[in-house]
């Protein structure tokens, strides 16, 4: 999936007409149950879910990958087919979602571990 419109539109403001947006200082990766779309739908609720902040490498070829391992403990019974990157740990600005390769099914307590380097963005 590419990044939301509202992310494009930025990117695409700041590169060809100067403008500045207030980007984010930190990023929290969120899981989803089915495609965010644009606005971040169908994140996991339950269990001991939260997003996790996530630190990301230099831009290379068009794409940035996690920088080091992000977990999810304590995880709800569920079905995570979706990620997400947002400017907050809650609320916050959904900036870019994309779906797994595969589809990683959980029962309560578990945890998900994306390694270093497994979430990667690409700029398309």
């Amino acid at each position: 999936m590419p990044f939301t419109t509202v992310t494009a539109n930025k990117i695409i403001d700041k590169l060809l007409r100067n403008t500045d947006f207030v980007h984010p200082t930190s990023l929290y990766v969120s899981l989803h149950t089915a495609d965010p779309a644009q606005t971040g739908t169908n994140e996991v609720t339950g269990g001991s879910y939260v997003r996790k902040a996530v630190t990301f490498t230099a831009g290379a070829l068009k794409a940035s990958a996690n920088s080091g391992d992000v977990e999810f403990t304590g995880m709800p019974t569920i079905t995570v087919t979706h990620i997400g990157l947002w400017s907050a740990s809650t609320g916050g600005n959904f900036w870019w979602g994309g779906s797994l390769t595969v589809s990683k099914a959980l029962t309560a307590g578990d945890t998900l571990k994306i390694p270093t380097g497994d979430l990667t963005v690409t700029l398309t």
